[in-house]
């Protein structure tokens, strides 16, 4: 199994090969395979790539960010100055019902709410907002409202996974409560694990998801 130096160097490694993140503003700490990621980054984009490349090193169960984003003042805004750039992103994106969303921006973060029918909706929201200029972060409140009956939803995420090339659908068990749907079993990557919410996330009828699967790496990672 990776100790948690060989898997600190690994996401050090991971980091200097991003090319939009300066790896010396990032500070890492492994305890028993959980990184800790810390340090001030001059973007919310680059705290999300920072993240999603210590979840790409094997070897690590889950990651926790302390990355604080503070802008130079050449890309400073006010909370207004942002609040009309996402209005209107969120406006240009045909895929969002933009009638449907709510914003508020207080000292750089953005907060959305309001009822969409689709995940994919709602990930698109925020997505659209997070690269803004000024944006520190991005709280996602939108709620999903499907009229789809539940016993439909365990099929069509079960189906999902069988067809996906990232996610082993006989290693994850599918429970539906309601339009909760549960997650649990074993992948063998965090990535996996990400994969197999999203996909579990884009089933029709599904307002949240709680994902309870277990990382557990291939033999010849361990």
């Amino acid at each position: 199994m990776k100790t948690d130096a060989q898997i600190k160097e690994d996401v050090l490694d991971e980091l200097l090969w991003q090319p939009n993140i300066d790896e010396t503003k990032i500070g890492v700490i492994v305890e028993d395979g959980v990184v800790t990621l810390s340090g001030i980054l001059n973007s919310y984009t680059k705290k999300l790539e920072a993240e999603k490349a210590a979840k790409n090193v094997k070897g690590v169960k889950a990651v926790a960010l302390d990355i604080e984003v503070k802008h130079g003042s050449d890309f400073k805004k006010t909370d207004k100055e942002i609040a009309k750039a996402a209005v209107d992103a969120l406006t240009w994106n045909t895929s969002i019902p933009e009638d449907k969303i709510a914003i508020k921006v207080e000292d750089g973060w953005v907060y959305l709410s309001g009822e969409l029918n689709w995940f994919y909706q709602k990930d698109a929201a925020k997505k659209a907002v997070e690269n803004l200029l000024g944006v520190k972060g991005v709280v996602n409140s939108i709620e999903i409202k499907q009229a789809v009956q539940p016993s439909q939803i365990k099929e069509k995420i079960t189906k999902a996974f069988e067809r996906s090339a990232q996610v082993d659908a006989n290693k994850v068990s599918v429970i539906v409560d309601g339009h909760t749907v549960t997650l649990r079993g074993t992948v063998h990557s965090l990535a996996e694990k990400d994969e197999a919410q999203k996909a579990a996330y884009l089933a029709p009828g599904v307002y949240s998801v709680k994902n309870e699967l277990k990382v557990q790496y291939y033999p010849e990672y361990a």
